[in-house]
């Protein structure tokens, strides 16, 4: 066998020209930790057509990601399989244009122009005098996609729950069952991308029967970043696995934060969740990301026998925010709650692309979306697909989208999608879009309540309906407090 080494800048000539190449079989091209991006071949006929596809960006900046990662021995085997399984996914996948379906109303060419530099270095303690947080929750804390462990406290935790690093599991039996799950389901290119970039793997695991009372808190701090205005894009690659047991019950808190509201950075996560039978999981999700951030994030979400998984999520921040939401039941009596609030007050795009399939019977499903689009320039995209397949007879699914547009040219684009094989069923979806109506302005006028009072209060309750949601008491308020600090200078501006 032999081995010819790329390096970046012949990645270009070579994409161009590998459909000409012929004669030549079983050839791959492969990430690996030695030898960073190869080609090799072992005989004869043709080319793998996946080879022939591949984007010379997309590999660039495959490389480096690997390049930013540290060689070492010490790296267990099973993230070197998810990086290995990733890399190999890349080869047949490219940067996603407008012209791509599921990006239709998303531009990523943000991210594209950008001089991408992947975070190589766990940050110094120095640097955490910035980061200020109030919880009463055990809480794991991931600075730029590295734990830190001096700002974390777990304790309280039952025993059995593990919460920490892929590399502290003891248990043998244990990292097999991480194993089987990791990466089971595979997603777009953003996905894959976290697989090859990912420094560490944080595994959440609750053992049979274990109800861990207290929600845990994972909080994403966003540290190094550049200047507005400047071409240079850090990017951190977050990766979490949650395994309940058969029976287990956990809350889990994420919180994405940016300590400066004008860095720019990209950050890239991924979060998989697998409940067991007759498992629940409270998933509480809220995105605060500087305003010049680009913020992609994956949720896959396993459902087994019997199982509950209930979401609330609340999303300001980020120039460019996506998540990839794809819900699996593979099992009957399954019950699934999506609740969803997305806030624009810049020249940002809010975007939530979700997929729940059914594929049992008595599954129900209930997912509620809005958003509020309060700039010109702002835009909303929601993209939610339910499928209700052959088997998942006597389905409870319901959709329902609203959209409130406070200022002329403000944007909102919804594809709400119901698909139904099975005939004995009860399903249902909805949208609606629009601004603050006469009537109900008209109504809180002839009371005496003036106009500025008026909105505030139809577009405060129109959030609250998701904000009261949120099953974690200190972590509702906060978020109260967040949305009216964004909404009450638009409010007043608008009234003037």
């Amino acid at each position: 066998m032999s081995a010819l080494t790329l390096t970046p800048n012949s990645l270009q000539t070579i994409s161009t020209q590998l459909h000409s190449l012929s004669h030549i079989s079983s050839s791959q091209i492969s990430f690996n930790r030695e030898s960073k991006l190869s080609f090799s071949s072992k005989s004869s006929s043709t080319l793998t057509p996946y080879a022939a596809l591949s984007d010379p960006f997309v590999l660039q900046i495959a490389e480096t990601f690997e390049d930013s990662l540290s060689s070492s021995s010490s790296t267990p085997s099973t993230l070197q399989k998810l990086r290995d399984s990733s890399s190999e996914s890349l080869l047949s996948l490219s940067w996603p244009t407008r012209k791509d379906e599921p990006f239709r109303f998303t531009d990523t060419s943000f991210i594209k122009s950008s001089e991408i530099q992947p975070i190589s270095n766990p940050p110094q303690d120095s640097d955490f005098s910035e980061i200020s947080w109030n919880t009463q929750l055990p809480y794991l804390t991931m600075v730029d996609g590295y734990i830190v462990d001096s700002l974390s406290s777990l304790s309280g935790l039952p025993e059995g729950v593990f919460v920490g690093s892929l590399s502290d599991l003891s248990s043998e039996g244990l990292v097999k069952r991480v194993s089987e799950y990791l990466a089971n389901f595979v997603g777009d290119l953003f996905w894959s991308l976290n697989g090859v970039g990912a420094p560490d793997l944080v595994v959440v695991y609750v053992p049979e029967g274990c109800r861990v009372e207290t929600p845990l808190h994972l909080r994403y701090c966003s540290m190094r970043g550049s200047e507005f205005g400047s071409n240079k894009l850090p990017v951190s690659n977050p990766r979490v696995l949650v395994l309940v047991e058969k029976g287990g019950e956990v809350g889990i808190v994420e919180e994405f934060v940016g300590e400066d509201r004008d860095k720019c950075y990209w950050k890239n996560s991924v979060l998989e969740v697998v409940i067991g039978e007759g498992a629940t999981v409270s998933h509480s999700y809220v995105q605060t990301q500087s305003l010049g951030a680009a913020h992609v994030k994956w949720t896959s979400i396993r459902q087994e026998l019997a199982s509950t998984y209930k979401l609330v999520e609340i999303s300001s921040g980020g120039k460019l925010s996506r998540h990839n939401l794809h819900v699996q039941q593979v099992g009957p009596d399954t019950v699934t709650e999506l609740s969803t609030l997305h806030l624009c007050i810049n020249d940002q795009t809010q975007d939530l692309h979700s997929r729940l399939i059914l594929d049992h019977p008595r599954g129900y499903t209930n997912q509620l979306h809005k958003c509020i689009v309060a700039h010109p320039r702002g835009q909303a995209v929601f993209d939610g697909n339910v499928r209700v397949n052959r088997y998942a007879q006597q389905t409870d699914a319901g959709q329902l989208t609203r959209s409130l547009l406070l200022v002329p040219q403000a944007t909102v684009n919804l594809k709400p999608n119901l698909q139904i094989i099975a005939d004995d069923v009860k399903c249902s979806h909805g949208a609606a879009i629009s601004d603050l109506e006469d009537d109900q302005l008209f109504y809180f006028q002839a009371r005496g309540i003036d106009l500025e009072t008026a909105r505030r209060a139809l577009i405060f309750s129109f959030g609250a309906e998701v904000i009261e949601r949120i099953p974690v008491a200190s972590l509702r308020e906060k978020a109260k407090i967040h949305i009216a600090e964004l909404l009450n200078p638009m409010i007043a501006k608008s009234t003037t």
